[in-house]
């Protein structure tokens, strides 16, 4: 029998909660298709760093190098100021392990509230392609005369011609395998920021000769934002920077219905990669049983997807989809008509 051996972080607030019920998930499907799961817990988060003062050793991030993929809940502490952890965890997690992909699914689900008037499922079914460890994202810059009315602050943005290359290789080769469309979008600011996205463009242009199949189209970031709103189903793989994926992704996870229903992977196609909800750790919600799992399952899916366990993932999918549209009355946490845990039982009972 195959065994994967999986990371499980759990992480803070609600974290814990989704995470249980996607690793139920995956426990059940892992039984009926024949393979088994060595799910292996690490403790990074708020919780951890109030008492120990630790957030993520380099030993620790080689013995999470020894996984074949890991499952992430949230991370995110209301008594930790913003930005420690989540620089200090998820950025080092994903540079370190060089998940140079982070890829978001934004589909929509029959049975899944939309706020687009007259859109459903036909419509609302693209992938997004972000950029995941380059750009502004990397921290460099720096500040000059900090604290004084003279005050420079500088946050200067990164891209190298191999970083941009291998996204946009992926983004092609993606919208061959989807074999939907067949289009891939590029989604930029050439009129503004002309030297980064001058090399987005000419790398772009160059690598589509390579790929005579697949049509080749290019939106500025606020028209990629109009056209996600007015027609969604213009696009079929958007590929983009760190900085602009990570906002046209959150406003996909809006239109396909929202973040108790959106996860996201971040991809190494060589190496290990970390799948998670896309939405935050919901701390209000801790341990009341109301919180959506959808994602976190949803997640779950998409690493089985990644490991090549395409029967696993194509049935935990086809349950989420069964149970939106017949049980699950709404994405938002309180108001599914069911638990946390019940929502897991209810993939299960599915699988």
């Amino acid at each position: 029998m195959k065994v994967y051996k999986i990371g499980v972080i759990p992480g803070d607030g609600t974290g814990p909660e989704v995470v249980e019920e996607s690793v139920k998930v995956l426990k059940a499907a892992s039984k009926k298709f024949g393979f088994s799961i060595d799910f292996e817990y690490f403790d990074f988060g708020g919780e951890r760093y109030k008492k120990t003062g630790i957030i993520l050793t380099d030993e620790e991030i080689e013995k999470v190098a020894t996984k074949q993929a890991v499952l992430l809940g949230a991370i995110g502490h209301p008594d930790v100021k913003p930005g420690i952890l989540e620089r200090g965890i998820l950025l080092k997690l994903r540079f370190t392990l060089d998940q140079y992909i982070n890829l978001r699914p934004v589909k929509l689900y029959e049975g899944v509230d939309t706020p687009l008037k007259d859109k459903g499922p036909d419509d609302i079914n693209f992938v997004v392609v972000r950029e995941n460890t380059e750009g502004l994202y990397t921290g460099a810059g720096g500040f000059l005369r900090k604290g004084t009315p003279y005050e420079v602050a500088i946050q200067e943005s990164i891209s190298t011609r191999q970083g941009v290359e291998r996204c946009i290789r992926f983004a092609f080769e993606l919208a061959r395998k989807r074999n939907k469309k067949k289009k891939l979008t590029l989604c930029g600011k050439t009129n503004v920021l002309t030297y980064a996205f001058d090399l987005w463009e000419r790398t772009f242009y160059e690598v589509a000769k390579e790929y005579p199949d697949i049509q080749t189209d290019y939106c500025h970031v606020d028209a990629t934002c109009m056209w996600m709103v007015k027609n969604p189903e213009f696009f079929d793989v958007i590929v983009a920077d760190n900085l602009f994926g990570d906002i046209i992704t959150d406003l996909g996870a809006a239109i396909q219905g929202g973040m108790g229903i959106a996860a996201g992977g971040n991809i190494n196609p060589e190496g290990v990669s970390m799948f998670e909800p896309i939405g935050g750790s919901a701390p209000k919600y801790t341990g009341k049983r109301m919180i959506n799992p959808l994602a976190a399952i949803a997640a779950g899916q998409m690493m089985m997807e990644q490991l090549g366990e395409d029967k696993a993932a194509d049935a935990i999918e086809k349950a989420v989809m069964k149970a939106v549209k017949n049980d699950i009355k709404s994405m938002a946490a309180g108001k599914m008509g069911f638990a946390t845990d019940e929502v897991g039982d209810l993939i299960v009972s599915y699988l």
